[in-house]
């Protein structure tokens, strides 16, 4: 005979916990999952903000150079502004 049969409210209760322990077990292992995406999640922005400082900084590097060439240039030409102003007098 089975157990159902002797003490029916018994064995529902039995059930019933058991659903409620899969329940809680299946809710723990959701929230683990959210707190793994969250943490991935972080680590993805902090490579992104990384990634973007990095490039930030080699473009403050190319303009500086561009700049110091430039300022060159100029400073060139106004060299040779001068020599032909000295030639003119």
């Amino acid at each position: 005979m089975n157990d159902y049969n002797k003490n029916p409210q018994q064995s529902l209760d039995t059930t019933e916990i058991q659903i409620a322990r899969l329940a809680y077990i299946g809710a723990s292992i959701a929230t683990l999952g959210d707190g793994l995406s969250a943490v991935a999640a972080g680590l993805a922005l902090n490579a992104l903000e990384k990634s973007n400082n990095q490039n930030t900084q080699n473009q403050n590097k190319d303009q500086s150079k561009e700049v110091d060439d430039l300022q060159k240039q100029i400073d060139y030409l106004i060299n040779e502004l001068k020599k032909i102003k000295k030639v003119m007098r």
